[in-house]
């Protein structure tokens, strides 16, 4: 199984590939305290994976993902557009998009035992655009 993850901005897009992601984690969050269904629904997605060192003057599409996490809630570029696929064999699993993400928690981590580094990146859907986000899958890539 592996994960391609494309986020197009304003000014730029980063992609990242199979040999970049290890794991991701989709979550729909409501509150624990309501008896019903709630109306305060969030839309998270987790991607954790590899770091990997620029190679034949290719960009570094980590260092991309960790500049974003710094633009400010201000400026429209904080709000992207993601694209998650799983692959699956020749399948694509399952596509999620989120046309107006942003970032919650990005973190890098670097030791001398894990090569190069890993990166966790946390993404959210803007809230009043919940309806836009889309779950596909179960087709030929």
């Amino acid at each position: 199984m592996g994960f391609r993850l494309t986020i197009e901005g304003e000014s730029e897009t980063i992609k990242l590939g199979m040999e970049n992601i290890n794991y991701v984690s989709y979550r729909s969050d409501t509150p624990n305290d309501s008896n019903a269904r709630a109306t305060d629904l969030s839309t998270i997605l987790t991607i954790s994976g590899k770091i990997l060192a620029a190679v034949d003057g290719e960009p570094d599409q980590t260092k991309k993902l960790a500049l974003w996490s710094l633009v400010n809630a201000e400026k429209a570029d904080a709000y992207r557009n993601a694209v998650l696929e799983v692959i699956a064999g020749d399948q694509v699993v399952r596509k999620v998009t989120f046309p107006n993400s942003f970032v919650v928690d990005y973190t890098e981590d670097f030791g001398h035992t894990e090569g190069v580094g890993t990166f966790v990146l946390v993404l959210k859907q803007k809230k009043d655009k919940l309806a836009m986000v889309a779950i596909d899958g179960n087709y030929a890539k």
